[in-house]
């Protein structure tokens, strides 16, 4: 038997090594200085070698056989694919590029991509795509995220850009939350899995260790949540079990407590901020959220009605907030939900009140527990970055609205201020993404990608994405290609060699694209004379000299490339958001229209936005009163679609980690004792959960650590629509979740809840195909 080897590599879910033998990956070992490792590396081996991976390039049998146009079979279970040969499958791929640019312009190909395909920051999947498109002349692109799409929108209108950036990307490090933080409340949890995840990955998961500090040290924490375990034990977290969408009216509450007690500092409030009158005048109910003289006092009592939390309980939280250093945190989950924006500026707004925000271990954040950099340092100096260019396309669309566009070409729309029309898409080309994890309503968008004349899929598995596909592209792993690692805040920069061979004909993006812009008369133009090896080292290298022109040093590439990895320069541990503006607001005034914050926002009140006035409101969700899944009484129970904790979105379902957690081979729905028994269901049964827009189903778990009336079904299962009479028969929640933006405003992802039924699943159980490869290509 040959020997096993071992070989660093690093995923958006951290560094750790793979075992290989005989040119297969056996096993994994975290990385030896990774405090708090994550289990979902344990995915790799099944995944990597798994018979879902695409093999060879692939051209669907109808498009072949019929050529370019809509077509409402594309993602039908049934479809068959053929297998071609590379020179085939590019010189069809780049005739139709050709025709499209040529017959519809540019902007009629839609490169998103919104992905998570590869850690790496040279085979980055989404940078090679736009790389190759920008090109060829450019494309429609999407804007924003759908992890905080409302964050991204809001907050430059009322903290101003460079702020808003700096909330993202440099939030204070959880070492000056354990320094100078009395409390810590935070709405949607510090759920800990979340923290395994960084956008290019991280050499060390530091949150959850760091959150177990601080709460040694005497940090108190306060978690309100419908999930009890939206927080680790070991930080010992008061839970203030809210009902889901509930937030705001919470956060007002609280706010209303502060004016009425006197706790509000309005000496912070009259020289930081503008609208504070405005946003008193709402929470004392002496107007209405269009300004009207009529409004609604919003009392503890007032939200108790609403939010079920006890008025006593809301009173004594607000008098511990204005008495100590408090930090308030909405994470990412509360935004993706009707007026999503809501909760965000709410959530400032309390900050404001108590007068902390610009302190060290005060004020306001919006990330923490929701992915493991935010509080993890910054990069000031910039990371090592493959060059994109520039796209002289100006289209562009919110990302969560990719449905819309494709089935409402030339429809109109509001977004940040702008009336807009999206574009007739005629290409779709997706690389590195699964928009049938990420986005709402999966048999709609299954309707909408019926719709374009041609997609194109690169993938190295056979996802839903892919099986929506005309032209599948195999592409390579992580581990079968070289490229290095790091991400904002990170601790250093990763080599990540090859481990094994590409599977079957996979091969480089860099290389596919390298040889379609040959055959569309742009070779040089994409590689400049360059390998992606060669890539790999001048981008080492500019990003070498740029850190030397700032007096740091670090190695040459070959250097770096034998040791394996290099401290991150210049990083740096931010004490507090917003910090010189208040220090010094006159000389640091913020870039927003009033140089201050922004509590009443006239440009945003200008817009004339039903669902996101000047100020934040109140404004109650589906969620909340049943809305668009009709009554509560037919869809009783409020679904929770978090984040796994099993995998990374939908990366590597199939693999161990990920296996281990299904419940008959299908994603678990917890439910309380008291809801599952009403219903006649017990642990381990599959049951049918049921929206206004489609079913699932799901395993069911009993927990007590659910709110009654709540149940919780993480995204991620591979989207499978094989079952007669079932949306999905793997658990993909997103089946059952409204496919319609947070407000007109950032048009953000809304999947976080929606209304259900749980149902006992009468018949025979169907089997999950989700990891079959499709008819007519050979099992990987």
């Amino acid at each position: 038997m040959s020997a096993t080897s071992s070989h660093p590599t690093s995923a958006h879910w951290g560094s750790y090594q793979v075992l290989v033998r005989d040119d297969r990956v056996v096993g994994v070992n975290p990385d030896p200085d990774d405090p708090a490792p994550s289990p979902v590396i344990a995915n790799t081996p099944a995944a990597q070698h798994h018979a879902s991976r695409v093999a060879r390039p692939s051209v669907r049998r109808r498009w072949l056989e019929h050529g370019p146009g809509p077509d409402p079979r594309r993602g039908d279970p049934e479809d068959a694919y053929v297998e071609v040969e590379w020179s085939t499958a590019l010189d069809l791929l780049a005739g139709e590029l050709d025709r499209v640019r040529r017959t519809h312009g540019n902007a009629a190909v839609y490169g998103g991509s919104y992905g998570w395909g590869s850690a790496g920051r040279i085979h980055h999947a989404q940078s090679q795509l736009h790389r190759f498109l920008n090109t060829i002349g450019g494309y429609t692109r999407s804007r924003a995220t759908y992890s905080h799409g409302a964050v991204e929108v809001l907050f430059p209108r009322i903290i101003g850009t460079p702020a808003a950036n700096r909330l993202l990307h440099r939030a204070p490090a959880w070492t000056q939350i354990r320094e100078h933080t009395d409390l810590l409340v935070t709405f949607g949890g510090l759920r800990v899995s979340n923290t395994w995840t960084s956008s290019g990955g991280r050499a060390a998961h530091t949150a959850g260790p760091a959150m177990r500090e601080a709460s040694g040290s005497g940090v108190e924490f306060v978690s309100v949540s419908p999930l009890l375990d939206d927080t680790p034990d070991d930080v010992r977290a008061e839970w203030v079990s809210i009902a889901p969408g509930t937030d705001t009216a919470v956060m007002l509450a609280l706010t209303h407590v502060l004016f009425t007690e006197g706790l509000a500092d309005t000496e912070f409030l009259d020289r930081y901020t503008v609208g504070a009158d405005v946003l008193r005048a709402y929470v004392m109910g002496e107007r209405d959220e269009r300004g009207g003289p009529e409004g609604t006092d919003r009392s503890p009592e007032w939200a108790e009605r609403i939010s079920g939390v006890p008025a006593d309980e809301l009173r004594s939280l607000a008098r511990r907030m204005a008495g100590r250093r408090t930090l308030v945190n909405v994470g990412w989950s509360v935004q993706r939900a009707r007026y999503g924006e809501q909760p965000l500026w709410a959530g400032l707004a309390l900050a404001c009140c108590l007068g902390q925000v610009g302190l060290p271990g005060g004020g306001f954040a919006s990330g923490y527990g929701s992915m493991g950099n935010y509080g993890g340092g910054a990069t000031p100096l910039g990371l090592p970055r493959m060059p994109q260019g520039g796209n002289p396309v100006d289209s562009f669309i919110p990302v969560a609205r990719v449905a819309d566009m494709l089935l409402d070409p030339g429809g109109r729309y509001d977004h940040d201020g702008e009336e807009r029309r999206y574009p007739d898409i005629r290409l779709v080309y997706w690389a590195g993404g699964n928009p049938f994890h990420h986005h709402q309503d999966l048999a709609r968008l299954t309707r909408a990608f019926g719709r374009p004349e041609t997609v194109v899929v690169h993938e190295t598995h056979w996802t839903a994405t892919a099986r929506h596909a005309d032209i599948v592209i195999p592409s390579t792993t992580v581990l079968e290609r070289d490229d290095m690692a790091a991400s904002q805040g990170d601790l250093s920069v990763r080599a990540m060699p090859r481990a094994v061979s590409p599977h079957g004909q996979a091969r480089d993006e860099y290389d596919t694209y390298a040889d379609l812009a040959e055959r569309l008369g742009v070779r040089e133009e994409f590689t400049e004379g360059r390998t992606s090896g060669e890539w790999t080292r001048v981008v080492y290298e500019r990003w070498r000299s740029l850190v030397a022109r700032r007096g740091l040093d670090v190695p040459p590439f070959e250097e770096f490339w034998e040791r394996g990895r290099v401290d991150m320069p210049g990083r740096v541990e931010d004490e507090a958001l917003l910090g010189e503006f208040r220090e010094d607001p006159e000389g640091n005034p913020l870039r927003t229209p009033s140089g201050r914050i922004e509590l009443f926002s006239e440009t945003i009140a200008s817009f004339g936005y039903e669902d996101c006035p000047g100020h934040p409101v109140w404004l109650p969700g589906p969620a909340v009163t049943g809305g668009t899944d009709g009554e509560a009484g037919d869809f009783p129970l409020v679904l929770v679609a978090n984040q796994p904790s099993g995998r990374l979105h939908s990366q590597q379902d199939m693999g161990a980690h990920s296996m281990s957690q299904k419940v008959r081979g299908r994603s678990p729905v917890r439910m309380r004792p008291e809801d599952a028994r009403a219903r006649g269901v017990a642990d381990g049964d599959v049951v049918r959960v049921s929206s206004s827009r489609g079913s699932c189903l799901a395993g069911v778990v009993v927990s007590e650590a659910l709110r009654p009336g709540v149940v919780q079904l993480s995204t991620g299962a591979w989207y499978d629509p094989s079952a007669p009479g079932v949306t999905c028969a793997h658990g993909n929640p997103n089946a059952l979740t409204e496919d319609v933006g947070t407000s007109a405003l950032s048009q953000g992802c809304t999947g976080q809840l929606t209304r259900v039924r749980v149902e006992p699943f009468a018949g025979e159980v169907p089997p999950v195909r989700a990891f079959e490869p499709p008819r007519g290509v050979t099992a990987g």
